[in-house]
Parts: structure tokens; C-alpha cells; sequence
């Protein structure tokens, strides 16, 4: 399952992921994966969540940002939830490549009964129409 958190600059979406991290860790039968952009989210989060810093690995574009992510499931069966704060910092602000990622990884997470969630800094609107259902 996808979920996307989306708004505008300051709208809160770092924080909802920070509560929705802190839901997932407690009912968790597994583990749970967070991948940021920087290391802004250290001390707000659980020291029971897998951080990774994206900013590691150089990721460029979506087509890379999907490769990681792919991997990370691939090799860890045991993650329940994996959210990713600061998405078109990471794999840039390309909403076509971006909706391609996220149909793909939708096929992924399903199969491997995990859910992904996705901060995404954009206006609802601006997102391509097959993204709209994703929105939490």
C-alpha cells in the first residue's frame, strides 16, 4: 500500500510522518524503515526505526530512488512500513517520473504486505491524476 502526505512548504507534513512513524513502530510486528534527506530526523524519531540518510547512497533521479528502495525491501522481508520524508529532495521534482516510481513500487508493496508512505512538497493539484488515490 502507498500513501502520500502531500502539501505545501510548512504545512506539516514532516510532522504527520514523525506521528505516523511513532503509530507504526508501536503496532509493528516487524521492522520499520524511515529514509530522509539529511539528518533532520534523528532525535524525533525512535531509536527502534531503521534511519538511512539518502544523501549516503547519491541518489539521483527516480529511476535510482526506485532501485534503493526496491533494494531495501528486497533484502529486509521483515519491514512492515518503510516512509520516506523529503521524496522530490531526493529524487528531484519530475512528478511524471515520480508517479512512474510509485506505480511501480504500489506492485512491491503489495506483494510484500508493506506499506510506504511519501512526504511530498508539492500542491495536490500539481500531481498527475493517477497519484490523487494515493493521497492520505
Amino acid at each position: 500500500m502507498i500513501k502520500l502526505i502531500v502539501g505545501n512548504k510548512g504545512s506539516g507534513k514532516t510532522k504527520a510522518l514523525i506521528q505516523k512513524v511513532g503509530e507504526a513502530i508501536a503496532v509493528s510486528k516487524g521492522n520499520v524503515v524511515c529514509v530522509e534527506k539529511g539528518p533532520s530526523l534523528r532525535y524525533d524519531i525512535s531509536h527502534k526505526v531503521r534511519l538511512i540518510e539518502a544523501d549516503d547512497y547519491d541518489i539521483s533521479g527516480f529511476a535510482e530512488f526506485h532501485g534503493f528502495l526496491a533494494g531495501i525491501l528486497a533484502g529486509n522481508y521483515d519491514i512492515t512500513d518503510l516512509f520516506v520524508d523529503g521524496t522530490f529532495k531526493i529524487g528531484g521534482k519530475d512528478y511524471n517520473a515520480f508517479a512512474e516510481m510509485i506505480e511501480k513500487l504500489a506492485k512491491v508493496s503489495d506483494e510484500n504486505n508493506t506499506i510506504i508512505t511519501f512526504t511530498v512538497s508539492c500542491d495536490p493539484s500539481d500531481l498527475p491524476e493517477s497519484m490523487k488515490k494515493y493521497i492520505v
